[in-house]
C-alpha cells in the first residue's frame, strides 16, 4: 500500500526533469497521475513509463500558457480519474532572451510570465474546486531562490517571486 494510494495528481511539465520525477515517484505510491505536457514525445514516454511500473496515468499535451488548454486538461483529469486530489506546478523556465530590463522584448517578459506565474494560477483556478469537492487537497508551486534574491534574468526572478506571493496567497485563503 502506498502512501498516495486513492489520490489523484496533476502534475505540469511531466515530461522531464523533476515533475518526471515526481510523477514516477507519485505513480510508484499508488497515485493516479494527469502527466501535463506539451511535448508530445515526452508525455507519450512518461505514461509508458508509469504503465510499465503498474502505475495509472493519463497523458495530456496541455499549452498551460493557454486558458481552454488548461481547463480542457483539467476537465479530462478529473472525467478521467472521478477527482482531483494535489496539484504539481513543476512546468516553467527562462529563455536565452530573458535580458536586463531595458534591453528586454515585451513579448519574451509576457511569455516567462505566462510560464512561470499564469500557468500555476490557471491551474488552481480550474484546479481547487475540484480540491474543494474531494475534501481537501494539495498544491505544490515550484519557485526558486532566484524569486528571492533577483537575478541577471529580470523576468524569471519577476516570475518565481510572484509564485512565492501567489502560494503565500493560496495557503490564507484556503488553508
Amino acid at each position: 500500500m502506498g502512501r498516495l494510494d486513492g489520490k489523484v495528481a496533476f502534475i505540469t511539465g511531466a515530461g522531464a526533469g523533476i515533475a518526471k520525477a515526481a510523477a514516477l515517484l507519485f505513480a510508484r505510491e499508488g497515485a493516479r497521475v494527469a502527466l501535463i505536457e506539451l511535448n508530445a514525445e515526452a508525455g507519450t514516454n512518461v505514461q509508458a513509463a508509469v504503465h510499465a511500473q503498474g502505475g495509472d496515468a493519463l497523458f495530456v499535451q496541455t499549452d498551460v500558457t493557454q486558458v481552454d488548454s488548461v481547463r480542457l486538461a483539467m476537465e479530462r483529469t478529473v472525467a478521467q480519474f472521478g477527482a482531483l486530489h494535489v496539484i504539481v506546478n513543476c512546468a516553467g523556465g527562462s529563455t536565452q532572451q530573458d535580458y536586463p530590463v531595458h534591453e528586454m522584448d515585451i513579448d519574451n517578459w509576457h511569455k516567462t510570465i505566462a510560464l512561470n506565474l499564469f500557468h500555476p494560477f490557471l491551474t488552481c483556478k480550474f484546479g481547487i474546486p475540484h480540491l474543494i469537492q474531494a475534501g481537501g487537497g494539495s498544491i505544490i508551486n515550484f519557485a526558486s531562490s532566484l524569486g528571492m534574491v533577483g537575478s541577471v534574468k529580470p523576468a524569471y526572478a519577476a516570475s518565481k517571486g510572484g509564485i512565492v506571493a501567489f502560494t503565500r496567497t493560496l495557503a490564507a485563503q484556503y488553508a
